[in-house]
Protein backbone atom coordinates (compact mmCIF):
# COMPACT_ATOMS: atom_id res chain seq x y z
CA UNK A 1 0.00 0.00 0.00
CA UNK A 2 1.18 3.51 -0.86
CA UNK A 3 0.66 6.80 0.94
CA UNK A 4 -0.51 9.30 -1.67
CA UNK A 5 -1.68 12.87 -1.91
CA UNK A 6 -5.19 13.58 -3.15
CA UNK A 7 -3.81 14.91 -6.42
CA UNK A 8 -1.79 11.71 -6.95
CA UNK A 9 -4.81 9.53 -6.17
CA UNK A 10 -6.95 11.46 -8.65
CA UNK A 11 -4.13 11.34 -11.23
CA UNK A 12 -3.94 7.56 -10.89
CA UNK A 13 -7.70 7.31 -11.39
CA UNK A 14 -7.56 9.59 -14.44
CA UNK A 15 -4.86 7.42 -16.03
CA UNK A 16 -6.63 4.17 -15.04
CA UNK A 17 -3.64 3.03 -12.98
CA UNK A 18 -4.34 0.18 -10.53
CA UNK A 19 -3.12 1.04 -7.04
CA UNK A 20 -3.79 0.68 -3.33
CA UNK A 21 -3.22 3.68 -1.09
CA UNK A 22 -3.98 5.51 2.09
CA UNK A 23 -4.54 9.23 1.75
CA UNK A 24 -1.67 11.48 2.80
CA UNK A 25 -3.56 12.51 5.97
CA UNK A 26 -4.55 8.87 6.73
CA UNK A 27 -8.27 9.71 6.54
CA UNK A 28 -9.31 7.04 4.01
CA UNK A 29 -8.03 4.10 1.99
CA UNK A 30 -8.69 3.22 -1.61
CA UNK A 31 -7.91 0.05 -3.53
CA UNK A 32 -8.33 -0.33 -7.27
CA UNK A 33 -7.06 -3.75 -8.34
CA UNK A 34 -8.61 -3.12 -11.74
CA UNK A 35 -11.22 -0.72 -13.10
CA UNK A 36 -14.32 -2.85 -12.67
CA UNK A 37 -17.86 -1.51 -13.32
CA UNK A 38 -18.70 -1.47 -9.63
CA UNK A 39 -17.45 0.10 -6.40
CA UNK A 40 -17.68 -0.97 -2.76
CA UNK A 41 -17.75 1.73 -0.10
CA UNK A 42 -17.51 1.58 3.70
CA UNK A 43 -17.64 5.20 4.86
CA UNK A 44 -18.29 4.40 8.54
CA UNK A 45 -15.67 1.65 8.93
CA UNK A 46 -13.16 3.99 10.57
CA UNK A 47 -12.40 4.35 14.28
CA UNK A 48 -9.53 6.89 14.32
CA UNK A 49 -10.15 9.98 16.42
CA UNK A 50 -7.48 12.63 16.37
CA UNK A 51 -5.76 13.42 19.64
CA UNK A 52 -6.59 17.13 19.67
CA UNK A 53 -10.25 16.14 20.23
CA UNK A 54 -9.76 13.59 23.01
CA UNK A 55 -10.00 15.78 26.10
CA UNK A 56 -12.99 17.70 24.75
CA UNK A 57 -15.06 14.62 23.89
CA UNK A 58 -17.72 13.42 26.36
CA UNK A 59 -18.27 10.10 24.60
CA UNK A 60 -16.07 7.15 25.51
CA UNK A 61 -14.18 5.10 22.95
CA UNK A 62 -16.83 2.40 23.36
CA UNK A 63 -19.62 4.95 22.80
CA UNK A 64 -18.00 5.83 19.51
CA UNK A 65 -17.35 2.23 18.49
CA UNK A 66 -20.99 1.38 19.20
CA UNK A 67 -22.19 3.85 16.56
CA UNK A 68 -19.51 3.08 13.97
CA UNK A 69 -19.67 0.29 11.39
CA UNK A 70 -16.71 -1.95 12.23
CA UNK A 71 -15.72 -4.65 9.73
CA UNK A 72 -17.80 -3.27 6.85
CA UNK A 73 -14.62 -2.75 4.82
CA UNK A 74 -13.51 -6.28 5.66
CA UNK A 75 -16.79 -7.65 4.32
CA UNK A 76 -16.02 -6.30 0.83
CA UNK A 77 -12.21 -6.34 0.87
CA UNK A 78 -11.99 -9.06 -1.80
CA UNK A 79 -13.61 -6.86 -4.47
CA UNK A 80 -11.57 -4.89 -7.03
CA UNK A 81 -12.55 -1.33 -6.00
CA UNK A 82 -12.96 -0.49 -2.31
CA UNK A 83 -12.98 2.96 -0.71
CA UNK A 84 -13.32 3.25 3.07
CA UNK A 85 -13.09 5.88 5.77
CA UNK A 86 -10.41 5.57 8.44
CA UNK A 87 -11.69 8.29 10.80
CA UNK A 88 -14.57 7.94 13.23
CA UNK A 89 -17.89 9.48 12.28
CA UNK A 90 -17.60 11.33 15.61
CA UNK A 91 -14.79 13.39 14.12
CA UNK A 92 -16.77 14.09 10.93
CA UNK A 93 -19.47 12.01 9.32
CA UNK A 94 -18.82 11.09 5.71
CA UNK A 95 -22.45 10.03 5.36
CA UNK A 96 -23.69 13.54 6.15
CA UNK A 97 -23.54 16.69 4.06
CA UNK A 98 -20.70 19.06 5.01
CA UNK A 99 -22.98 21.46 6.89
CA UNK A 100 -24.09 18.69 9.29
CA UNK A 101 -21.02 16.43 9.19
CA UNK A 102 -19.66 17.61 12.54
CA UNK A 103 -21.85 16.58 15.47
CA UNK A 104 -22.75 18.79 18.40
CA UNK A 105 -24.58 15.87 20.02
CA UNK A 106 -24.85 12.23 19.07
CA UNK A 107 -27.76 9.91 19.77
CA UNK A 108 -29.21 12.24 22.39
CA UNK A 109 -25.96 12.89 24.25
CA UNK A 110 -23.88 16.07 24.06
CA UNK A 111 -20.59 15.32 22.32
CA UNK A 112 -18.23 18.16 23.31
CA UNK A 113 -17.41 19.69 26.68
CA UNK A 114 -16.80 23.00 24.93
CA UNK A 115 -17.86 24.04 21.43
CA UNK A 116 -15.28 23.07 18.83
CA UNK A 117 -12.99 25.91 17.74
CA UNK A 118 -13.12 26.86 14.08
CA UNK A 119 -9.70 25.39 13.27
CA UNK A 120 -10.81 21.94 14.47
CA UNK A 121 -13.95 22.12 12.32
CA UNK A 122 -11.93 23.25 9.32
CA UNK A 123 -9.50 20.36 9.77
CA UNK A 124 -12.36 17.85 9.75
CA UNK A 125 -14.27 19.41 6.87
CA UNK A 126 -11.14 19.50 4.73
CA UNK A 127 -10.92 15.70 5.04
CA UNK A 128 -14.63 15.36 4.23
CA UNK A 129 -14.15 17.54 1.15
CA UNK A 130 -11.12 15.67 -0.19
CA UNK A 131 -12.83 12.30 0.27
CA UNK A 132 -15.68 13.42 -1.98
CA UNK A 133 -13.26 14.83 -4.55
CA UNK A 134 -11.91 11.30 -4.89
CA UNK A 135 -15.37 9.70 -4.89
CA UNK A 136 -16.43 12.06 -7.67
CA UNK A 137 -13.34 11.30 -9.75
CA UNK A 138 -13.77 7.57 -9.22
CA UNK A 139 -17.44 7.36 -10.20
CA UNK A 140 -16.83 9.68 -13.15
CA UNK A 141 -14.09 7.34 -14.39
CA UNK A 142 -16.22 4.19 -14.04
CA UNK A 143 -19.15 5.83 -15.84
CA UNK A 144 -16.78 6.99 -18.60
CA UNK A 145 -15.44 3.46 -19.03
CA UNK A 146 -18.71 1.55 -18.85
CA UNK A 147 -21.47 4.12 -19.30
CA UNK A 148 -22.80 3.23 -15.85
CA UNK A 149 -21.69 2.12 -12.40
CA UNK A 150 -23.01 0.11 -9.48
CA UNK A 151 -22.06 1.08 -5.92
CA UNK A 152 -22.46 -1.08 -2.82
CA UNK A 153 -22.71 1.31 0.14
CA UNK A 154 -21.99 -0.90 3.15
CA UNK A 155 -23.18 -0.09 6.69
CA UNK A 156 -24.17 -1.82 9.91
CA UNK A 157 -26.65 -1.00 12.64
CA UNK A 158 -27.34 -1.83 16.27
CA UNK A 159 -30.27 -4.19 16.17
CA UNK A 160 -30.55 -4.69 19.93
CA UNK A 161 -31.60 -1.07 20.48
CA UNK A 162 -34.86 -1.67 18.61
CA UNK A 163 -37.95 -2.69 20.57
CA UNK A 164 -39.34 -4.79 17.71
CA UNK A 165 -38.04 -7.53 15.43
CA UNK A 166 -35.72 -6.08 12.79
CA UNK A 167 -34.13 -7.66 9.72
CA UNK A 168 -30.58 -8.94 9.44
CA UNK A 169 -30.30 -6.86 6.27
CA UNK A 170 -31.95 -3.55 5.43
CA UNK A 171 -31.82 -1.90 2.03
CA UNK A 172 -32.61 1.83 1.88
CA UNK A 173 -34.17 3.00 -1.38
CA UNK A 174 -35.84 6.35 -0.56
CA UNK A 175 -33.33 8.31 -2.65
CA UNK A 176 -32.90 6.12 -5.70
CA UNK A 177 -35.05 6.06 -8.82
CA UNK A 178 -37.29 3.11 -7.96
CA UNK A 179 -39.13 3.31 -11.29
CA UNK A 180 -35.81 2.60 -12.94
CA UNK A 181 -34.04 0.52 -10.31
CA UNK A 182 -36.77 -0.88 -8.07
CA UNK A 183 -36.53 -4.41 -9.43
CA UNK A 184 -32.78 -4.42 -8.91
CA UNK A 185 -33.23 -3.32 -5.31
CA UNK A 186 -35.76 -6.09 -4.75
CA UNK A 187 -33.42 -8.69 -6.22
CA UNK A 188 -30.51 -7.48 -4.06
CA UNK A 189 -32.66 -7.64 -0.96
CA UNK A 190 -33.75 -11.16 -1.89
CA UNK A 191 -30.15 -12.35 -2.33
CA UNK A 192 -29.16 -10.97 1.07
CA UNK A 193 -32.07 -12.78 2.69
CA UNK A 194 -30.79 -16.13 1.43
CA UNK A 195 -27.37 -15.72 3.06
CA UNK A 196 -26.47 -18.65 5.29
CA UNK A 197 -24.62 -17.46 8.40
CA UNK A 198 -22.88 -19.42 11.18
CA UNK A 199 -24.01 -19.89 14.78
CA UNK A 200 -27.65 -20.27 13.85
CA UNK A 201 -27.99 -16.62 12.78
CA UNK A 202 -31.15 -16.19 10.74
CA UNK A 203 -30.67 -14.06 7.62
CA UNK A 204 -33.70 -11.91 6.84
CA UNK A 205 -33.91 -8.89 4.57
CA UNK A 206 -36.30 -5.97 4.14
CA UNK A 207 -36.43 -2.70 2.26
CA UNK A 208 -36.78 0.61 4.14
CA UNK A 209 -37.57 -1.14 7.42
CA UNK A 210 -35.00 0.35 9.82
CA UNK A 211 -33.31 2.89 7.52
CA UNK A 212 -34.44 4.47 4.28
CA UNK A 213 -31.14 5.22 2.54
CA UNK A 214 -30.87 8.93 3.40
CA UNK A 215 -27.07 9.03 3.63
CA UNK A 216 -24.95 11.66 1.90
CA UNK A 217 -22.71 9.08 0.17
CA UNK A 218 -25.73 7.76 -1.72
CA UNK A 219 -27.22 11.22 -2.31
CA UNK A 220 -23.95 12.74 -3.54
CA UNK A 221 -23.39 10.00 -6.09
CA UNK A 222 -27.02 9.77 -7.18
CA UNK A 223 -27.40 13.51 -7.64
CA UNK A 224 -24.17 13.87 -9.62
CA UNK A 225 -24.16 10.73 -11.75
CA UNK A 226 -27.24 9.78 -13.73
CA UNK A 227 -26.25 6.22 -14.61
CA UNK A 228 -25.02 5.03 -11.23
CA UNK A 229 -27.09 2.98 -8.81
CA UNK A 230 -26.14 3.04 -5.13
CA UNK A 231 -27.42 0.18 -2.99
CA UNK A 232 -27.40 1.37 0.65
CA UNK A 233 -26.92 -1.97 2.38
CA UNK A 234 -27.12 -2.30 6.18
CA UNK A 235 -26.32 -5.43 8.16
CA UNK A 236 -27.52 -5.75 11.73
CA UNK A 237 -24.55 -6.18 14.07
CA UNK A 238 -25.06 -9.91 14.34
CA UNK A 239 -21.32 -10.21 13.66
CA UNK A 240 -20.36 -8.81 17.06
CA UNK A 241 -21.61 -8.25 20.60
CA UNK A 242 -22.89 -4.67 20.63
CA UNK A 243 -22.63 -4.45 24.41
CA UNK A 244 -19.07 -5.72 24.89
CA UNK A 245 -17.36 -4.86 21.60
CA UNK A 246 -16.36 -8.47 20.93
CA UNK A 247 -16.19 -9.26 17.21
CA UNK A 248 -17.20 -12.62 15.74
CA UNK A 249 -14.63 -13.12 12.95
CA UNK A 250 -16.27 -16.32 11.70
CA UNK A 251 -19.45 -14.36 10.95
CA UNK A 252 -17.55 -11.51 9.28
CA UNK A 253 -15.69 -14.01 7.11
CA UNK A 254 -18.94 -15.75 6.19
CA UNK A 255 -20.51 -12.46 5.10
CA UNK A 256 -17.41 -11.69 3.03
CA UNK A 257 -17.57 -15.11 1.38
CA UNK A 258 -21.24 -14.73 0.46
CA UNK A 259 -20.81 -11.18 -0.85
CA UNK A 260 -17.97 -12.43 -3.04
CA UNK A 261 -20.62 -14.62 -4.71
CA UNK A 262 -23.65 -12.31 -4.53
CA UNK A 263 -22.12 -9.03 -5.73
CA UNK A 264 -21.04 -10.34 -9.17
CA UNK A 265 -24.52 -11.82 -9.62
CA UNK A 266 -26.06 -8.45 -8.81
CA UNK A 267 -23.67 -6.75 -11.21
CA UNK A 268 -24.74 -9.14 -13.96
CA UNK A 269 -28.40 -8.25 -13.38
CA UNK A 270 -27.53 -4.56 -13.35
CA UNK A 271 -25.72 -4.86 -16.69
CA UNK A 272 -28.64 -6.75 -18.22
CA UNK A 273 -31.16 -4.18 -16.96
CA UNK A 274 -29.43 -0.89 -17.75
Amino acid sequence: MLRLSISDIISNIASETPFEAVSEDYSFTIKIAHYAPYICGAVHDGHQFRKSLWDNCLHTEYDRWYEEDPCTKEMVQSHPIVIAGCDSRFEYDLNRAPETAIYTDAWGKQLWREPLPSNEKENSLKKHHTFYKVVGALVEKIEALYGKALVFDMHSYNWKRWDRPVPTWNLGTANIDTDRFGNLAESWSHKLGTMGLPNGIQSTSKINDTFQGNGYFLKYITQNFGNTLVLATEIAKVYCDEYTGILYPEVVRSVEKHLKEFIPLQLQEFNETL
